[in-house]
This record gives C-alpha cells, structure tokens and sequence, in this order.
C-alpha cells in the first residue's frame, strides 16, 4: 500500500505539522479549511485545499460527509485525522477503509476497546497492567457505588466512563458525601456524554501524570518511545510537558515501559498512542489511566529527545511497513519541555478569550521550536480550542531547557489580546517547579494567580511613557506645518502636556515636557528622564533614567498593548478629555463571562429557579459552561436565542426577585 497523496481531516497547527512531514516525504498534501479558517496559515501551506463550509465544527471538521467528498474529489489515497476532532472515532476510521482510504492511526477495534473506561481498564487488568484499586462494573446503583467507594477507602474519585475533560467527575473526601456527589456525577456525564455510568476509584491525593509514548505495526511488533511529564494542568487538561520526568529512574521507566507496551500489545496496536499513568508520590507505585489512539498535541517532546518524526513513522506504519527500530534502539538525548500559549485568562478560572492577535514575534534561541497555528494578524474565535502556540525547547539538560524557556517567555511578544504568557513565566520562575517538586495540584495549590492581577507599579508607569512617546513621535514624523516648533509647543511656557491612561481600572496620570532632546516625565511625586533613541511602527527604544529600555507597542484606537521583556504585556486604554458615560449596568442582568454560542437555553421567561439552578449553557473554545442563578428569583427577560453568537458581557436574561410570590 503505497500512499501518494494525503488529506488532512484537521485544522491548525496538527495540520500544519502533518503539511510538513509531507513535504519532506514527497507526498502531495490535501487540507480542508471550515468558513472560519479561509485565512488560516494551514491553508496555504498545504498543496491543494478544499473548502467544506460552515464555521462550527459540527458544520465542517467532524462533518464525515464532507471530509469524504473532499478525499474523493483530491483523489487522496489516506486520510491523517491529527488530534481531536474524529481522530478517535472508531465510526469514521471504519469508513475510511471502507471507502477505499487509508487511515493513518490504529485499527478501528483499539480506537473502540479505548473509548469506555471502564473497558479500557478491564482489557488492562487481563493483561497484568497495574490498575488502580476501584470498582467499574455493571450494577450502577446508588447503593452499590456507595458501598464499593467505602470498601476503597477515601478519598475517592467518581469517573464518567464515557467522557473526558473533567466533566462527570468527583473528588469525595468522607462518607457523608458521596451520595450527592455520585448524583452531580451522573447528571452531568448524562448531559455532557449522554451516559451517566460511573467508575469509582481510589483518588491519588499527590500523583503525577506520566504518559509513555508507545508505536506499533501491522507485523505484531510494539516498543514504547520514553515518557513525558504532563502533572501541570488546569481544567484537567494540560498546559506543560517535558521528557525526561523529573522523577524517573532506570528502573522506574522500565517498570513502566514494560507495562506500556503490555498495554499496546493487548490491543494489538499498530500505529502511534500513548499509555497514561498516574505515579503515587507517596508510594511509588503507577496505574493505568488510559490510551489515547491517536497522536498528542505534545508529541514534539518525544521527537526533540529522541530524534524521530512520529508522523513519518505514522504514515509509514499505515503503508503496512514494518518499524524500523528495536526497544534497545529508542535512545535519549537531552531535555525537552513545551509550554501551550493559550487565548485564556489565568486570572479568571483560565476561561477562554477571543480577538485578534495584532504583534506575534518569538525571539532566535538555539532549540526553539514552534508550532502555530496563527501569526500576526490571526484571529482567534469561540469555534475552535484556544491555542496559540505550543513552544518546545530542547537542551542538553532540564535546567539549562527551563533557561531557555523562560528567556522566550519574557522576550516573546503575543500583543492584542489576553494570552496565559504571564502565567508561562510565573510558573517557570517558580522554584519547586524548577526543582521537579510538582503534582497534578501544583497550579491551584502552589502557585499565586493573584499576583497576575496585579502589574508593578512601575511597569504601568514605564508602559504609559512608551506609549506616550510612540504617539508623539508619530505625530513629530507626519507633522508638515511649523516644523520649527517642537512637536506640543505651548505659548504658556509653565503649563506641561498631559496625558492621561486607564490601566487595571486605575487612572495613571502623566505630565512632561520636552526640553533640549529630553523628556521630562512626572508621575506624582516622581520625575524620569526621559530620552527617545528610536521609534518605528511598533518598536520603541529609550532611555529612561539612564537606563536602555526596549517597548513593543500595539495600538488600536485608544487601546495600546505594551510588551517589555522585564515586565511582560500592559494594556493601557487612553482616557478621553470628554468621555461617554458608562452604560449603567441592568440590575437583576445575568451576563456572558466570555465571548460564546448559546448551546441551550434551560429556562423561559416567568419560571421560578432557585440558586445554582441552570440557566443558560454556552460553549466557547470546545468548551462548555453553565450559568447559573445565583440566588432565587423569576426569570423575567431572556434576550438571547439557541445557536446566537455573543460577546464577552452580552446580557443574557433578566432575573427579579422572587419573594412574596407563591
């Protein structure tokens, strides 16, 4: 089976990855693009590509249909579904093969046998992979699954069987409260999955998430290509990976390796997956989570340490080729670590954000590596996952990767919007992290989000300089009448230029006056020196008190976005001399936390709801969420409709009190 020609049933930066290692094989590329992504990078790197309409991914990317008109109408001989999407679809990998296409991953009956947990961990358990203690079996009563989280011992942890993501999942601490847990469980698995069967298992309270990357043919041959460390998350879900782990030992990779592979070999798998485990800080021992059937987003880890493309192995697996290497053959060189840039507030739950990313520039550094989906300009919308940029380093140690991870994050600029980049560098600055003292708790229960939501003081100030000076540089530069007069000249000479700013929803007030090339800038009590060296479009160098300092700045209308390497990203909003009164916010108004579709609307005008009742659900970046009451009351206006795309603050509906009507 030889394959010429390769569509990419994915959008992004996996599909831009896969692009490449086409590129480089000599296979003629086939992307297809949604309405959303007409102007995507992925677009055009491809050889062909095909647009297949709609902007939700229902409408396109997980669309069978349309990915298969489009296989046949670039007469494609394989199809690569990358990651997410239908890469786990056991339906969609049968049609593939049954429409004649190859399907670049595992066999359809292993995508299956991994799709319920409590299957997965069955199949496991048969073939001697550690499991963790627990109770996954048919009878799904209250009293049963009560009864078996007391013989486990708690803490325990309540698992939909069907889902993933965090949604239909509980942390149960005592007795006492199992009984409502175990209803929430269900009842959200019910709505998010539509299957509300529950594993109970015992709950790690200090484990780390290890996950082995395993590869398989069609020959019966299986070997694991090393670990990554993936225990920091939010949501559940990843943000930091980096191979080796910290914590592992010979030993210890052989123990788990061995099991990887005993897991692959129990499903006969044959392409690339990976095996998920958790490692008990307290006793050492590992369990079984999951496979994946499919490629990671973090899989160029594994490639900067071992040296192979795993889509090229891919696809060659698919071609029925045998591998090429042994288990003794897999060797390790150097450190790898990766960091996800996310659109998201750290600061607010990490919840998702839409704009546009106006300045996206990453420093030269020797074993930088990028994969984007975006580039200056890109938009970043509510239909897809958040992510910007996954940035991989190597190096030759961890320590001397988190160097140089941590130079990228000060001296990248990501300017336009909210982004988790000040997060990036708080966490590598933070020493436990540095040292590999980490869990899967480590972002809520060590770390201080509190202190993103404060920018040093003289960081505002500095900021507000440089975007005073841009501004008026730009002025000086067009200026045509009475070029003489220095640019702000006064007949007062006593009276200084103001400028005002909001930043953080507190004023900055600025005076200066410029004098013999210099600028004197006043901040309260406070004076600066101030001398401009240079200035173009988005790039300003001055002196500031005799110290070198270089700005990045963004301007849109009366916002400016500012970067500066010591002080990460300011976003300052210019105060108007005459400015419009605020909008007086509508009492009892319920209103949209980030940009978002209504999915559903759980409640009508004149129905009576209680606090922590349901009443809206939207979905923003493949993420779902409710909003709910927050006290009793009737639900008087709703002024948003199913399917309607809003923006961040959009009132949603309208609540009165309650009281005194029965």
């Amino acid at each position: 089976m030889k394959i010429n020609a390769i569509l990419i049933a994915n959008r992004g930066e996996i599909a831009s990855r896969v692009i490449r290692t086409c590129q480089k094989m000599g296979i003629r590329s086939v992307a297809v693009f949604s309405d959303a992504d007409q102007d995507a990078p992925f677009v055009g790197e491809a050889d062909s590509a095909i647009l297949i309409g709609g902007r939700r991914p229902s409408e396109s990317y997980l669309d069978q249909d349309q990915i298969f008109r489009a296989a046949a109408l670039a007469q494609v001989d394989a199809i690569h579904p990358g990651y997410g999407f239908l890469s786990e679809n056991a339906a969609f990998a049968r049609r593939c093969v049954s429409e004649g296409y190859i399907f670049i991953g595992p066999h359809a009956a292993a995508i299956e046998a991994m799709g319920s947990k409590s299957k997965a961990k069955e199949l496991m358990m048969s073939h001697g992979v550690p499991t963790v203690p627990g109770y996954q079996g048919a009878d799904q009563s209250l009293d049963i699954l009560q009864k078996e989280a007391d013989r486990i011992g708690y803490p325990v942890l309540l698992k939909a069987t069907a889902g993933g993501g965090g949604k239909g999942m509980r942390i149960v601490h005592q007795a006492d409260e199992i009984q409502a847990a175990i209803a929430a469980a269900k009842r959200e698995a019910q709505n998010a999955f539509g299957d509300d069967e529950m594993i109970v298992e015992k709950y790690i309270a200090s484990g780390r998430h290890i996950e082995f990357q395993i590869f398989g043919d069609q020959h019966g041959q299986a070997i694991h290509l090393l670990e990554r460390e993936c225990s920091i998350q939010r949501r559940y879900q990843k943000v930091v990976e980096e191979s080796p782990s910290p914590i592992m030992t010979e030993e210890l990779r052989a123990r788990m390796g061995a099991a990887a592979v005993n897991a692959a070999k129990a499903l006969q798998y044959d392409n690339a997956g990976t095996v998920e485990f958790i490692y008990d800080d307290a006793s050492g021992d590992f369990y079984f989570l999951e496979v994946n059937t499919r490629l990671q987003v973090e899989h160029p880890v594994t490639e900067e340490i071992t040296g192979l493309d795993l889509v090229q192995m891919q696809i060659e697996s698919a071609q029925g080729l045998p591998l090429n290497l042994s288990q003794d053959q897999v060797q390790l060189r150097g450190y790898a670590v990766e960091a996800r840039l996310y659109a998201e507030d750290a600061t607010n739950q990490f919840l998702p954000v839409t704009g546009t990313i106006q300045k996206f520039v990453l420093p030269a550094v020797d074993g930088l590596r990028v994969e984007t989906a975006i580039t200056s300009g890109s938009e970043i919308s509510i239909y897809y996952d958040p992510m910007i940029a996954k940035l991989i380093v190597w190096d030759e140690t961890r320590q001397g990767a988190h160097r140089k991870m941590l130079y990228v994050l000060r001296h990248m600029v990501c300017l336009g919007m909210t982004t988790n980049q000040d997060f990036l560098r708080l966490l590598f600055e933070h020493p436990e992290f540095s040292a590999g003292q980490y869990d899967t708790h480590f972002i809520q229960d060590k770390m201080n989000l509190k202190a993103l939501e404060k920018i040093d003081e003289r960081a505002q100030v500095y900021a507000a300089i440089a975007t005073t000076l841009q501004a008026w540089s730009t002025r000086e530069k067009s200026r045509t009448l009475l070029r003489s007069l220095p640019s702000g000249w006064r007949n007062n000479f006593y009276e200084n230029q103001k400028m005002s700013y909001t930043i953080e929803e507190k004023d900055i007030e600025l005076e200066y006056r410029f004098s013999q090339g210099v600028f004197t800038f006043q901040h309260g009590d406070a004076k600066h020196q101030v001398k401009l060296k240079s200035s173009t479009a988005d790039q300003l160098q001055v002196q500031i008190d005799g110290m070198l300092h270089s700005f990045t700045i963004v301007r849109q209308g009366s916002e400016a976005y500012v970067h500066h390497a010591d002080y990460g990203q300011v976003h300052l909003t210019k105060k108007e001399r005459f400015p419009i009164k605020e909008q007086e916010q509508q009492q009892g108004g319920y209103t949209a936390p980030m940009p978002s579709q209504v999915i559903s609307i759980v409640v009508q005008p004149g129905q009576s709801v209680q606090a922590g009742d349901g009443l809206i659900v939207l979905s923003s970046m493949k993420m779902e969420n409710m909003i709910e009451a927050a006290e009793d009351g009737i639900v008087e206006e709703v002024y948003v409709s199913e399917g309607q795309s809003i923006d961040a603050g959009y009132v949603l509906l309208k609540m009165k009190d309650g009281s005194g009507i029965e």
